[in-house]
């Protein structure tokens, strides 16, 4: 059998076929596509249009490629970017370009939900997690304030990955991992919120799928679709997930231990949680995952965003990127960054903006830039694991994907500053690949998930990196370092 993985991120969309049997990635294919130009600060759009021509034009290729063993293919999983908003019509036409993930334009409508419900408190308390920008419910309520006429035109209201499954079954429905995410939903009892639900709109209910377990499929293929990819009449489709959902399966973080952290543009860390975990602080995401189970997690908005701009800043290739951290100590001699240049998730700065701090004629070069800014994005995610021990999740490994873990470098300052083993895949396709394999598990029913796995999701034990005790105590006061400027400059309004 081959399940085919879909995976529709922020610059692009892959699509991967797996072969269930051995476990390879037997072909696959990407296309990229951009942000909307000339928008308002703090806007990010896209059009849906374009995932969907991004995932035609991928399947086709991996079809291709299969050549006659395109008859294998059982089903197909749907990775999605969490929390964008895709508003469509009565016809299932969409009514306007989807808001993203990284829209932060919705601060005053943050603001207005968590004034009406008594705090940020009491909002975790009713839904299990704060009211963030880039969450979809503040995204709805801009949206029946700002465009009235489009809100009215709107008859369902959809995540990424659920829009793309609606193209491929033409059933709207979401499940419970990617919906927890939308702040409209009580992750404990996992149903929607009905009074932040009816605050946000009064006709919102009814404009929203039914909710189901992330077991259960979307449905079956088209058949229009079928028949024009040459595929059987009966391919399922799996409930899919965000993309931090799916990169959860795909990096084996199913059973408790274990954690993810996904150096890529944003830098997301998560977990799996045998019970809801609810942050009273607002900065742990209390999410459910894919598997029916849930999924902490902490997302920063500036990652390798950050050391991509360093890099191309004094024209260095990667190898000389790796070569200028590798040639600064831990700490960098004293030069601490603020890395908030987009504004920042965790911490909730929408707003924020970056700082340098310790600067002196000894470490103000560009070697110490890059390593006090690779520091400097690791430590923004090792602040989310200290929340995670505090909340109850002990981990014993990070398994690293994105781009970032490309870098021995970097794998080293991450398990110094997480002060536990770090290692990588063997595969590096992260949430294309827990979307074929939630697939599979759906179509086989019964299927231990675990089991599977641990039998297609291999590590790269030549990647591993063991802590350097030193360097985590040296990483861990830099971190006290770090929270205490943040707060006085926070406190002062000049952050």
């Amino acid at each position: 059998m081959i399940f085919l993985g879909i995976d529709c991120g922020t610059q692009s969309t892959k699509t991967i076929a797996l072969d269930w049997e051995t476990g390879a990635v037997l072909a696959s294919a990407h296309q990229a596509y951009g942000f909307l130009p000339n928008l308002p600060p703090g806007a990010m759009e896209q059009d849906p249009g374009e995932w969907v021509s991004a995932a035609d034009s991928t399947v086709r290729q991996v079809l291709a490629a299969l050549g006659p063993r395109r008859s294998e293919v059982r089903g197909i999983g749907v990775s999605g970017q969490q929390h964008g908003l895709v508003a469509l019509d009565q016809d299932g036409h969409v009514v306007r370009p989807a808001k993203l993930w990284c829209d932060t334009s919705t601060a005053a409508q943050c603001v207005e939900i968590t004034r009406h419900f008594g705090g940020a408190g009491e909002l975790i308390r009713r839904i299990g997690n704060a009211m963030l920008p880039g969450y979809t419910a503040p995204k709805i309520l801009w949206l029946r304030q700002n465009e009235p006429e489009n809100w009215k035109k709107t008859a369902t209201v959809l995540l990424p990955h659920d829009y793309l499954n609606f193209w491929l079954t033409g059933t709207a429905c979401m499940e419970f991992g990617d919906a927890s995410g939308t702040a409209l939903m009580d992750i404990a009892k996992r149903e929607w919120a009905a009074d932040v639900v009816e605050f946000i709109a009064p006709d919102l209910a009814g404009k929203l799928p039914p909710l189901q377990p992330s077991s259960k499929p979307a449905g079956t293929l088209k058949t229009a679709l079928a028949k024009d990819w040459g595929l059987s009449a009966d391919v399922v489709v799996s409930s899919g997930g965000g993309d931090n959902m799916m990169g959860a399966i795909g990096t084996g973080n199913i059973q408790a231990g274990v954690v993810t952290a996904s150096l890529g543009t944003s830098g997301t860390l998560y977990a799996f949680s045998g019970s809801p975990v609810a942050d009273p602080k607002g900065e742990v995401a209390g999410f459910c995952d894919s598997t029916d189970h849930w999924l902490p997690l902490v997302c920063t908005m500036n990652l390798t965003l950050i050391t991509e701009h360093v890099r191309n800043l004094f024209s260095w290739d990667f190898a000389a990127l790796d070569a200028a951290l590798e040639s600064v100590p831990a700490g960098a001699d004293g030069l601490l960054m603020l890395p908030y240049l987009t504004g920042e998730r965790t911490p909730n700065l929408p707003h924020g903006t970056g700082v340098l701090h310790g600067l002196t004629i000894a470490n103000f070069t560009p070697a110490h830039l890059a390593r006090a800014a690779s520091e400097a994005v690791t430590m923004g995610l090792g602040y989310g694991l200290s929340r995670f021990r505090e909340l109850g999740v002990q981990p014993s490994e990070i398994r690293l994907t994105g781009g970032g873990s490309n870098s021995k470098v970097w794998r080293g300052i991450c398990a110094d500053v997480f002060g536990v083993p770090v290692v990588c895949l063997r595969s590096g396709e992260g949430a294309g690949l827990g979307a074929a394999v939630q697939a599979g598990w759906t179509l086989e029913g019964s299927a231990n998930l675990p089991e599977i796995c641990s039998r297609i999701v291999g590590l790269d034990e030549s990647t591993r990196a063991e802590p350097d005790a030193r360097n985590t105590g040296r990483y861990t006061a830099l971190l006290e370092k770090t929270l205490v400027l943040r707060e006085a400059l926070h406190d002062r309004n000049l952050l």
